[in-house]
């Protein structure tokens, strides 16, 4: 069962997402602790040491034939999985 416990969606620049995943890559380089906030919502979060990090690219078709592309980066963890080891880079 899949519970959504924060979520957030809006139109902003390239440049304002790339701050605010600067403000998140910051709290996971210290201590781990990332405090997610829109609105009335807030959710904290303690990452571990060494989640799992997924990153992917789609393409949604619609029926009249317009495309939709998104990215994704997407952690996971729980308690007690061990660690995944993958190389991962981006240019």
């Amino acid at each position: 069962m899949e519970e959504t416990l924060f979520k957030s969606e809006s139109s902003q620049s390239r440049a304002e997402i790339a701050a605010y995943l600067r403000t998140v890559a910051d709290r996971l380089d210290a201590d781990g602790e990332v405090t997610l906030s829109a609105g009335e919502q807030s959710q904290t979060l303690a990452v571990p040491e060494r989640p799992v990090f997924e990153v992917k690219v789609e393409r949604e078709t619609s029926s009249s034939g317009s495309a939709e592309l998104s990215l994704e980066l997407e952690l996971e963890w729980d308690e007690g999985a061990s660690d995944t080891d993958a190389s991962l880079d981006v240019s």
